[in-house]
């Protein structure tokens, strides 16, 4: 039976052997979320950069670019990083080049060695489980955190993920065992418990609960985003078994 295994911040991911391996990144508020969401409204792709001047430099390219530093969208973006942005198939059709404070970057460091890298979120929760036992690799779940640190959103989305999979992989990682605990206390709250978040409440500072709300919804999406190449691209995973 194969392993999964939770990252808990970008800061650790180089204790994790990635070879071989299907990395799911989540960043749940919000890069992750809004990628899937643009995905499920047909966007061509979404091509996840590090820095802000790569990405603006990609506007010449014919790319929608999207830029977040610190919750608020970057100076000179066309769109930041909500998942509201892209519902009714506002962008289809459209190249989007995006970068974010933490989850274009756990992306970054994830690709380099891993055998898929695969996006988290509440969103497409179910879908995502499917992809990975018909997949029957090893797991690593990468939480993006906040710059660098630990945080709840992303490490209770990695604990929802590891009880939808329990039964079809083994887990003696701590984190995975901890995080899975976690979630099924608080499964029936999710919301009321982050509230409690420290990124909850900094986007609560910019006025867009409606961005928390939507990010907490669960299994709205069957897809499953994937990095193909330099860009993500939407997988239907019941056709994906190979």
């Amino acid at each position: 039976m194969k392993k999964i295994e939770i990252c808990l911040s970008p800061e650790l991911i180089h204790l994790h052997d990635l070879k071989g391996k299907i990395v799911v990144v989540v960043d749940i508020f919000r890069a992750t979320s809004t990628m899937v969401t643009g995905l499920a409204n047909a966007v061509q792709s979404i091509t996840p950069v590090a820095g802000l001047e790569t990405c603006r430099a990609m506007k010449k390219e014919g790319y929608i670019i999207a830029g977040e530093r610190n919750g608020q969208t970057a100076e000179g973006f066309e769109l930041g990083n909500s998942p509201l942005s892209y519902l009714k198939k506002a962008y289809e059709g459209k190249k989007i080049a995006v970068t974010t404070t933490n989850g274009t970057l756990a992306i970054e460091l994830s690709k380099k060695d891993a055998d898929e890298v695969i996006l988290g979120a509440f969103l497409n929760l179910q879908a995502t489980a499917d992809y990975l036992v018909q997949k029957n690799k090893d797991v690593v779940i990468h939480c993006a955190g906040w710059k660098g640190m630990f945080n709840l959103e992303d490490s209770l989305y990695a604990g929802a993920l590891v009880k939808r999979l329990a039964g079809h992989f083994t887990f003696d990682c701590d984190g995975a065992i901890a995080m899975k605990s976690l979630f099924e206390q608080h499964q029936n709250n999710l919301q009321g418990f982050l509230n409690q978040a420290s990124h909850a409440k900094r986007l609560q500072n910019h006025n867009i609960e409606a961005d928390i709300d939507f990010c907490l919804t669960m299994d709205k999406y069957d897809l499953v985003g994937k990095l193909q190449g330099e860009a993500l691209i939407k997988v239907n995973p019941q056709k994906e078994t190979t």
